[in-house]
């Protein structure tokens, strides 16, 4: 997704009447909000499997994880550190 925004940006800086164009202004609006959305359901769902790590060692609900075959679960990580970063906007 970052590397099609890229290139859309990249587009938008040769065309000058494009950027102020008023729906070109909300899709970039919009772009920011679903990046920092994806932000926060990857803080969430880490959140998440940290406290289904917790259950799954201590007691006694680790008793019950045994019976029910639960077992910990990795934490979400991104293989590359460059993908962490949104994608730049300038214009």
């Amino acid at each position: 997704m970052s590397n099609t925004l890229k290139q859309v940006f990249a587009r938008a800086e040769a065309y000058p009447e494009l950027q102020a164009n008023g729906l070109f202004l909300d899709l970039q609006k919009n772009l920011s909000d679903v990046e920092d959305r994806i932000q926060m359901a990857r803080r969430y769902y880490n959140g998440a499997v940290r406290e289904l790590n917790i259950l799954v060692e201590s007691v006694p609900t680790n008793l019950l994880a045994y019976a029910f075959a639960f077992t910990r679960v990795a934490y979400f990580t991104l293989d590359d550190a460059g993908q962490a970063e949104p994608p730049k906007m300038e214009f």
